[in-house]
């Protein structure tokens, strides 16, 4: 990082500041995420490894820039966060003996960090200090609930704040009846505080809960625009019922196929292929590469990139493509080939055959041919 930001080094990194790198920090911890999302999901943790190397260098960064002016170095920062874990450990670290459970350790925590803001402030400030007022709404709703309860604000079981729940929807209904816009806001306010509760209750984070609804919303009505395409109907002429029966289709599908514990693995490392229609080729891999688990990188115009961790396949733009061309590639169950076989028949309905449990084949716009057989082990 101080050779990028010395006189000979990048002029991009030279120029920029504290105030410059904001933005690229936050969508480096948002691509951390949906890393994470995916390996909770049973995908691989090569491109995990990628992007948390990212998001590291974003605090390198940072790090260097303050380097710069004489405030601290990358040193500096892993020596605090290294004193703050063991001053807030004591339970390890330390003489204190006796803990019970993590309930116990939260509340020690806070106390701990109460003292050390009375150290710094001469006051101990509120248990809510340290929440950002710019994080997401939910998360930060979470967050407060949780920090107002190592104090002992909280309910005492799960009945509570279920009823809670219930008695802020009879709010908000009765100030939609109202009419009062204010009303409802604040109303609607006061359900979705109580429903963040409830999900640090039952330990399912609101967020969380919330982004994979948003990801299967996604991939549902991603199959009714699909199969409305195959049937031929015009674009916004479906009605509610027809796309209804879709949709119902799509959980229907979803239920009954659960993600794999692991995606398909290749037992080749790099295969590089020439392409004529780059482009209908980047739309058709960019749209299937996610339900394999695979990263997609993009080095220049004229090339695309996907992998895994254990292959990385390349196409590369090209007088002609080498149709006919037939890769075969190993799934490690037979729950992973069907996923993939709704998956292609969603972005080319159609372009599946061999109807044999455990064995997939298509084609992509290129005309290259992929079997996916179960592996031998």
């Amino acid at each position: 990082m101080r050779r990028l930001r010395a006189k000979d080094g990048c002029p991009w990194d030279r120029e920029q500041d504290i105030r410059s790198l904001r933005p690229y920090l936050v969508e480096e911890a948002f691509e951390v995420l949906d890393e994470m999302d995916r390996v909770g999901s049973g995908g691989p943790w090569h491109s995990l490894c990628e992007e948390l190397g990212d998001l590291l260098f974003q605090i390198v960064f940072h790090a260097q820039l303050a380097a710069e002016l004489g405030e601290f170095t990358m040193a500096d920062v892993s020596k605090a966060i290294s004193d703050k874990l063991t001053r807030r450990h004591p339970h390890v670290f330390g003489e204190l003996k006796g803990v019970n459970g993590s309930e116990q350790v939260l509340a020690n925590w806070a106390k701990l960090k109460a003292d050390e803001r009375k150290l710094k402030t001469g006051d101990e400030g509120s248990v809510l200090a340290g929440v950002p007022t710019a994080a997401p709404a939910l998360l930060r709703a979470e967050r407060l609930t949780e920090k107002a309860s190592r104090i002992g604000f909280d309910w005492p079981d799960l009945a509570g704040v279920r009823g809670k729940l219930a008695e802020e929807l009879v709010e908000l209904d009765e100030a939609i009846a109202s009419g009062d816009r204010d009303a409802i806001e604040h109303e609607l306010g006061d359900v979705l505080f109580s429903l963040a509760n409830l999900a640090r209750f039952v330990k399912t984070p609101a967020e969380d809960a919330l982004r994979m609804a948003s990801h299967r919303f996604t991939t549902r009505f991603q199959h009714i625009e699909a199969a409305l395409r195959a049937e031929g109907v015009p674009f916004g002429g479906a009605s509610l019922e027809h796309m209804e029966r879709h949709w119902q289709a799509a959980k229907a599908k979803e239920k009954s196929l659960p993600p794999p514990r692991s995606l398909p693995r290749a037992p080749v490392s790099t295969l590089r292929l020439g392409v004529a229609d780059l482009d209908a080729q980047k739309a058709f891999w960019d749209a299937l590469a996610p339900t394999l688990g695979w990263t997609t990188h993009r080095p220049t115009p004229d090339e695309a990139r996907y992998e895994d961790g254990s292959l990385r396949l390349v196409f590369q733009r090209a007088p002609a493509s080498a149709a006919g061309a037939t890769f075969t590639l190993e799934a490690p169950s037979t729950l992973a080939v069907e996923r993939l076989r709704q998956r292609v028949e969603q972005i080319r309905p159609g372009g599946t055959s061999d109807s044999l449990a455990g064995r997939l084949s298509f084609q992509d716009p290129a005309g290259l041919v992929w079997e996916y057989t179960l592996s031998a082990g």
